[in-house]
């Protein structure tokens, strides 16, 4: 088997990180191709950077021929259209999230891959890590017992700062906390318990406007529009019976993360989904509580890991992990979110998702399926 050939379209500063693990630690799976941007100084940039061999334009990168995979990390708004634009060309794609900005977006996506018999994919990938594969592999070998709740926070700073270069994206749709970061919680969530049947929510925004107060930042007094709902809460009925909560907001100040599982025989204390590993705690009902050692690999930044599942999943036509079937599930519940509040009631869903498969045990360092090397 040989590998599969990546195109990636978005030179941002998440670009970064992707495009050091696509061509250092999964360049046994992948071969990143080119790199396109709107601005083409960024493409040239990173593809110096981490020896890409083409920048090119975007009509240059879905013409190639050998590009299997279009790695999308364009602004949320931009998801979906460039999503289109990469399975129009005959594609499999693989998208930052959020999946889409409306449901119609991302079933006009899916329904296009269908048709095209290709794939889609979507970040977070952060669920492949030794922290959440280790808590499923602790949930699924019973040291809780069963799980029935499940409690998530995650409280970041305002964009007040305007230090980042796309501060403004950040009080937008797709910026706020519910389509920005709530994600990583949401997915890990579905990983771990299964998929949510119903979502009850309240979201709520405590200022119109923002005054970047950073003398430091090239916008210090400008007064920026604040265009997404910025402080959430929401209750979530999971299909197993389990009933879990989260709260997300980006009002203040820090970071301040935190999950927890609580079952009828202990309570699971989950690393911080944004990242791919930190300590797990398992409660017992006598009050003795132990910290529990990594299961499995990947405990460094390894985002891009979606990516090379898939490239694993292409070869040897199984299902890959990051599906895009699963974000759309996540996309339902956030935006059943903001309908509960709206409407002030409960928000039925269909999810057509099952929980991903859990990485096996004992794979060799970089690698994502036993067997032979592609």
């Amino acid at each position: 088997m040989h590998k599969v050939t990546v195109g990636v379209i978005g030179a941002g500063h998440i670009s970064g990180i992707y495009l050091k693990n696509l061509t250092e630690t999964f360049n046994g799976v992948v071969n990143v191709k080119a790199v396109a941007d709107l601005v083409p100084e960024l493409a040239r940039s990173r593809a110096e950077q981490f020896g890409v061999p083409n920048a090119w334009t975007v009509e240059e990168l879905l013409a190639d021929p050998e590009i299997e995979i279009v790695l999308n990390l364009t602004a949320p708004a931009a998801h979906a259209p460039v999503n289109l634009q990469a399975l129009h060309a005959g594609k499999h794609v693989y998208t930052e999230k959020p999946f889409a900005l409306t449901r119609e977006d991302a079933d006009e996506v899916l329904a296009l891959a269908e048709a095209k018999g290709l794939r889609v994919g979507c970040a977070p990938d952060t669920f492949f890590g030794a922290g959440l594969q280790t808590c499923r592999k602790l949930i699924d070998d019973g040291w809780i017992g069963t799980p029935y709740s499940a409690n998530g926070t995650i409280i970041m700073g305002s964009a007040t700062s305007g230090m980042h270069p796309n501060f403004r994206n950040f009080l937008k749709l797709g910026g706020d906390p519910v389509m920005d970061m709530a994600p990583y919680f949401l997915t890990a969530l579905v990983f771990l318990l299964g998929p949510v049947r119903r979502v009850t929510g309240s979201a709520q925004q405590l200022k119109q406007e923002v005054t970047i107060l950073n003398p430091k930042s090239p916008s210090y007094g400008a007064k920026v529009p604040v265009e997404a709902p910025t402080n959430v809460s929401a209750v979530f009925d999971f299909q197993s019976g389990a009933v879990g909560s989260l709260q997300a907001a980006k009002e203040s100040f820090g970071y301040r993360p935190s999950l927890e599982i609580f079952g009828t025989e202990g309570n699971l204390i989950v690393p911080d989904p944004n990242f791919f590993s930190g300590p797990i705690w398992v409660e017992f009902p006598n009050g003795n509580k132990k910290e529990v050692p990594f299961t499995h690999n990947y405990t460094e930044d390894s985002r891009g890991i979606g990516v090379a599942d898939m490239a694993y999943a292409i070869r040897s036509e199984r299902p890959h992990r990051a599906s895009g079937q699963l974000a759309r599930h996540v996309l339902d519940i956030s935006l059943g979110l903001f309908e509960s509040s709206n409407e002030g009631r409960h928000i039925e869903l269909n999810p057509a998702v099952s929980r991903p498969e859990p990485l096996p045990l004992g794979l060799k360092y970089n690698r994502l399926d036993l067997g032979e090397e592609l």
